[in-house]
């Protein structure tokens, strides 16, 4: 199929927005002002939501974009963008020809939430396109821990071997207990924990420490706990060199340098 529907008198395309959240919450929308079938996908209208001017090209110029809209209870709403639900989303941007929904679509771009700014009842979003990889640092800083993420294919170990499913019996702002830790709460401290049901669902905290049956978390979580929700619990890695050997064996993947001089090296003397 070709694009020959951009080059005609009466024009007949829109914008199509796909956002694939990092819960697994998908959403589509397009400019145009009825819903529109792609694929199996709906695209509800959305005329609010308005691009910054976008081009294509071949250079490495970056190609971030902005999209601004309304919020609304039923799309993006402010609750959810509080709650960090759309930090780190993916952004498909289309062109579409809502006359005949089933032609092929102008792919423009696609990026990652950037930062997110709100004012009243708007929002704002900037979208990281590939380029935007690039500004990263091209060799790791050096550093005495770890730089791996406790489970990525740098660390190489399975997450779902340090992973437990479990029912919270009670919360005191960010204090959770947990009766199936059996007393082994330590072992989690520096990991994550995700609600799995409950008005928190989809939800991430990072845990501080853990003791006995009980885990602090890093933030109070933004709805209430109830006694019976249930949380998806990951082991955490202080990303120390004698962590990373004598608790998961695994100092032939350590990604630091736990033995290289500090920056106090030339002002070392013998006996000090």
């Amino acid at each position: 199929m070709s694009l020959d529907w951009l080059d005609r008198n009466l024009t007949t395309y829109a914008y199509g927005w796909r956002l694939d959240r990092s819960d697994g919450v998908s959403l589509g929308f397009t400019s145009h002002d009825c819903d529109i079938l792609i694929n199996d996908f709906l695209y509800r209208a959305s005329p609010g939501l308005v691009p910054s001017s976008i081009a294509l090209t071949d250079s490495l110029d970056t190609d971030s974009v902005d999209i601004q809209g309304v919020l609304n209870a039923t799309a993006i709403s402010e609750k959810d963008l509080i709650e960090s639900r759309w930090d780190g989303a993916r952004l498909h941007l289309s062109l579409v020809n809502w006359d005949q929904p089933d032609q092929k679509v102008l792919h423009l771009m696609s990026g990652e939430f950037g930062q997110i700014s709100r004012s009243g009842d708007a929002f704002q979003v900037e979208i990281l396109g590939p380029t935007s990889y690039l500004d990263e640092a091209v060799v790791p800083t050096t550093s005495p821990t770890c730089r791996a993420q406790f489970g990525d294919r740098r660390c190489n170990l399975s997450l779902h071997l340090y992973q437990r499913e479990l029912t919270v019996s009670s919360s005191d702002g960010n204090t959770m207990e947990f009766p199936g830790f059996a007393g082994l709460a330590e072992a989690y401290a520096f990991g994550e924990m995700r609600w799995l049901d409950g008005d928190n669902c989809g939800l991430s905290s990072a845990i501080l420490k853990g003791q006995g049956n009980s885990i602090w978390l890093a933030d109070t979580p933004s709805n209430p706990v109830q006694a019976g929700d249930r949380a998806l619990l990951t082991a955490g890695c202080d990303k120390n060199f004698s962590t990373c050997r004598n608790r998961f064996a695994n100092s032939l993947n350590f990604r630091g340098e736990p033995h290289l001089p500090g920056n106090d090296l030339l002002t070392r003397y013998p006996g000090a």
